[in-house]
């Protein structure tokens, strides 16, 4: 039904074979960008799908991820006496919140390319645009398909990306919603750096320790003991009996009662000083995860040091320190390539955060009362927080603690409910 605008992309072409040439023993040849995948210090090759099969890190990503696509993104128009209201005259608020595409809603759409650039370090989608240079839908790009190309000349960017029947079109700056993840190491300011790069050795011994564990626990845990024989056994009376307790201990029988014969003795095995420490090794790992994610620690389900104390506190932190970069970029790129030229002076984007920034419901209610009695908010606009429909005479700024008079009247839908 739509198309990209003429003048943004090329004609679709072969791919053309590669002619650079590497030595695998430079550190640069194993970048993401190259065969998107880091070699760790345990000898495993770290990429983003597989990182994200580490339950931590996938833990960690999608708490970013999930938080982003559940806070609103909406526009806003600066008014000339200095307040501000919503800006609706616009196919971006549409496209962010509604329906990006016929097949991917909004909150969808910003959750994936999130997912993206924090696993790939760049997350991108394609705008289609109309024949009137309005854009109408976003297209989510796989980030592994997508090559980011800088003119030496005007050091404009744009994207090649390749298509599943190897051809490649090139897309304009202009016509990409690109979303890089911060990152203070990146060589290239343009492009993004993926956190799990600098995490591949957490992830790769946490990848290390999962699979000893599930090699270790499929056999029944360590073994527990030796049976020990004062007498030489032939090789068919120690298979036997080889056989015979582990028929009585192991499986779906471990646990069961086994019978010594050839005057075996029994000597159970103690667990070594680096047995005990396995889980303080991976609760380490888990915590660098969440070190170079910028997640707090208990979003990644460990709840070791959570307290009742600090879990009040766990949205605000979550929001200043996780996921305030995220929302920087996302709407300052929303700004450049989704809002005109013309409207940028009054028009910008901004996140609603105030359901990271709940609390319980007695501190709400006093800090609703607080506000009211400085006359910061309305009746009506404390309704609004608490998903209440307006009064009449609600939107009156007045203290309530010290205005006499007859009360507003009350919605039919409160009344209803208060004579129930």
């Amino acid at each position: 039904m739509f198309s990209f605008r003429r003048n943004s992309i090329e004609k679709l072409q072969p791919v053309a074979p590669v002619t650079e040439l590497r030595s695998l023993a430079e550190p640069t040849a194993f970048d993401f960008t190259v065969f998107g995948a880091l070699p760790s210090l345990s000898g495993v090759v770290i990429t983003p799908i597989s990182a994200l099969q580490v339950p931590a890190v996938s833990s960690g990503v999608r708490a970013i991820a999930e938080a982003m696509s559940s806070l609103p993104l909406h526009l806003y128009e600066r008014r000339e006496d200095g307040g501000r209201g919503r800006f609706t005259d616009s196919a971006a608020d549409r496209l962010l919140n509604e329906a990006a595409n016929p097949w991917t809603g909004g909150g969808q759409l910003r959750e994936l390319i999130t997912a993206d650039a924090v696993a790939w370090g760049n997350g991108y989608a394609a705008i289609v645009r109309d024949r009137n240079d309005k854009p109408v839908e976003l297209h989510r790009l796989n980030p592994a398909s997508v090559t980011l190309d800088i003119d030496a000349s005007t050091s404009e960017p744009s994207y090649k990306v390749t298509t599943g029947n190897n051809q490649t079109r090139r897309l304009a700056f202009s016509d990409v919603l690109h979303l890089r993840a911060p990152s203070t190491l990146s060589t290239d300011a343009v492009k993004g750096r993926s956190p799990l790069t600098d995490a591949k050795d957490a992830i790769g011994l946490l990848v290390v320790l999962q699979g000893h564990a599930a090699k270790l626990f499929s056999n029944g845990g360590r073994p527990s003991g030796i049976l020990s024989f004062k007498e030489k056994l032939g090789a068919d009376v120690a298979a036997r009996i080889k056989a015979s307790w582990l028929a009585a201990t192991s499986g779906s029988s471990a646990g069961g009662t086994a019978v010594l014969e050839q005057g075996a003795e029994w000597k159970a095995l103690q667990f070594t000083s680096v047995d005990s420490q396995f889980l303080e090794i991976w609760n380490l790992s888990i915590n660098e995860v969440a070190r170079v994610l910028r997640v707090p620690p208990v979003l990644l389900m460990d709840y070791s040091r959570q307290t009742w104390a600090n879990a009040e506190t766990g949205g605000q932190q979550f929001l200043t320190y996780s996921l305030a970069p995220w929302l920087s970029r996302w709407e300052a790129e929303v700004s450049l390539k989704l809002i005109d030229e013309a409207d940028r002076k009054k028009v910008f984007a901004e996140h609603l955060t105030d359901a990271l920034l709940r609390s319980d419901f007695a501190s709400r209610a006093t800090a609703y009362g607080q506000y009211r009695s400085m006359g910061a908010m309305t009746a009506n606009e404390v309704r609004a927080g608490l998903n209440l429909p307006k009064i009449d005479g609600g939107d009156v700024l007045q203290n309530p603690y010290t205005t006499t008079g007859r009360p507003a009247a009350q919605p039919k839908a409160d009344a209803q409910e208060g004579d129930q």
